[in-house]
């Protein structure tokens, strides 16, 4: 068994058959997938378990997350590398294939992220992550690494369009998963599995995404919530070495920045300055959302977005 493939399962019963479709249909074959049930409600369990090949098998337990439902996923799998999908995603017949060949072909990379087109729209995601940096091949980060670039490569990285090494996986410790997680808890492992590991990028699309089933993408385009590794920032800083702290340190600033001005927009203006105080420094002024979250982390930025929100 090579592969295993890791699908939490949360009320997505209008989806999830299509997901196992996908899977089904891929051109490699030496592979498990383990459904993680994670307390649905619906029928989506049932649809699963009655899903018609003996690849598939379904764990069930109480709602507790995305995070935790994919650790427990790791915890039962079999092989020695990692894919995650989603339960309203699907994957192209090669994805499994193709990452495979390059994770084969690049023995010393923990990782490789593939592109993907995004629905409804219909549209390969590949010029707009080449136009922000991104290329294929393998990469590290390293004391140079512009910090735009690299926060550029941590958004790149996705459950849904990553295979990880199991062993690279238990080493950052997987998932976040405390306090049912629900945003950012992928970045908290592909973070550290970046400042310390090399990485595959592909960009060619191998995955669809569907926007329109995501529950969680509808309901944060209101409010953006503080992501695990803003929140709780020790283990990243534990994780990476002396060499990599400055940039690990910008990396933080421009995720805090940019949630700050999110924050302070939607009238948490107090929160918003303190989450900017938390993570500057004196040589922080030249980073993207620095500028922007000084005036949005004030008592003027939830009337900045009062003005923004009547040209919606």
């Amino acid at each position: 068994m090579l592969v295993s493939v890791i699908i939490p399962l949360f009320n997505k019963g209008p989806h999830i058959v299509r997901c196992l479709v996908s899977v089904a249909s891929q051109t490699f074959s030496d592979f498990e997938v383990i459904v993680v049930d994670d307390g649905s409600t619906d029928t989506g369990a049932a649809q699963a378990k009655s899903f018609p090949d003996d690849r598939v098998r379904v764990i069930s337990q109480p709602n507790r997350g995305p995070g935790h439902a994919r650790n427990r996923g790791v915890d039962a799998a079999r092989g020695e590398l990692i894919a995650f999908l989603d339960a309203d995603d699907e994957w192209l017949p090669s994805y499994l294939s193709e990452s495979v060949r390059l994770l084969t072909s690049n023995p010393e990379a923990a990782t490789v992220t593939s592109g993907y087109f995004e629905m409804p729209s219909g549209l390969s995601t590949e010029s707009m992550w080449r136009d922000r940096g991104i290329k294929s091949g393998i990469h590290r980060l390293g004391s140079r690494t512009n910090p735009k670039l690299a926060v550029h490569m941590l958004a790149y990285m996705s459950p849904c369009t990553t295979v990880v090494r199991i062993n690279a996986f238990r080493k950052h410790g997987g998932f976040y998963e405390n306090n049912r997680c629900l945003y950012g808890e992928d970045a908290f492992l592909w973070l550290k599995v970046l400042l310390n590991e090399p990485v595959l990028f592909n960009l060619k699309p191998e995955v669809i995404i569907h926007r329109d089933a995501s529950e969680l993408s509808s309901n944060l385009t209101a409010l953006r919530p503080v992501e695990p590794f803003l929140s709780e920032p020790g283990e990243i800083e534990r994780s990476c070495s002396e060499e990599l702290k400055p940039l690990m340190r910008k990396i933080l600033a421009i995720r805090a920045y940019k949630t700050a001005c999110v924050m302070g927009l939607g009238g948490n203006w107090r929160y918003a300055a303190d989450l900017r105080r938390r993570f500057s420094s004196p040589m922080m002024p030249s980073l993207p959302f620095f500028w922007a979250s000084l005036a949005c982390a004030s008592p003027f930025g939830a009337t900045i977005g009062n003005v923004l929100n009547r040209f919606r």
